[in-house]
């Protein structure tokens, strides 16, 4: 079954576990610091502009964002994480409701963990990375706005990352850009292939 990201919608925003879209089908969950570009990212990847919201406010969206593909695929928004300025509080709950996430979630196949290339493996990549590898969870990182780095910078930051996930199991990287459409194909790819169950 060829799955075609273009028929993504818009399904709910969910504050907490009891709202979330019921726990059937497949799905993929996108993850990254505030202002990384997540949101843009499921644009580009769907090709459907303006379906993900984008915030010029980094932590704005605290909620997990269902995106509907067929009555049995979804994409999963998950709230950003690492701005100052958000409160300890929201943090916390931030903190506790992603990992419930991943760790619950039995449609979950997969995550997209996107990172800055200018500053990838922060602390908080890092944690992401260890509740994915705890939770057997594939993890495809997208090194997102590459076209800010020259070829070889952006190369150079890649075999980094590369090098510093060897350890995971199910883990890879690609360079991303959303503004030159660099690397769309190769993440369309992997996300049809997890929805697929390939």
């Amino acid at each position: 079954m060829d799955i075609d990201l273009r028929e993504i919608q818009f399904l709910r925003a969910a504050n907490s576990p009891g709202d979330w879209v019921p726990d059937i089908g497949s799905e993929i969950a996108f993850a990254g610091r505030s202002n990384v570009g997540k949101s843009s990212a499921i644009n580009t990847i769907t090709n459907r502009k303006g379906m993900a919201r984008t915030s010029k406010t980094p932590g704005r969206t605290q909620q997990i964002v269902f995106f509907e593909l067929s009555p049995t695929h979804r994409l999963v928004d998950l709230p950003g994480y690492g701005f100052a300025k958000v409160p300890k509080a929201v943090k916390h709950h931030w903190t506790r409701t992603v990992e419930h996430y991943l760790s619950e979630r039995e449609s979950l196949k997969g995550l997209i963990l996107l990172m800055d290339v200018r500053r990838p493996l922060t602390e908080l990549d890092q944690q992401m990375l260890y509740w994915s590898n705890q939770c057997a969870m594939p993890v495809h990182i997208l090194l997102t706005k590459s076209d800010k780095l020259s070829k070889s910078q952006a190369g150079s930051s890649l075999i980094k990352v590369q090098r510093s996930v060897e350890w995971m199991e199910g883990a890879s990287v690609q360079l991303f850009s959303t503004l030159k459409k660099h690397g769309v194909d190769t993440a369309q790819n992997r996300v049809r292939r997890w929805l697929s169950g390939r």
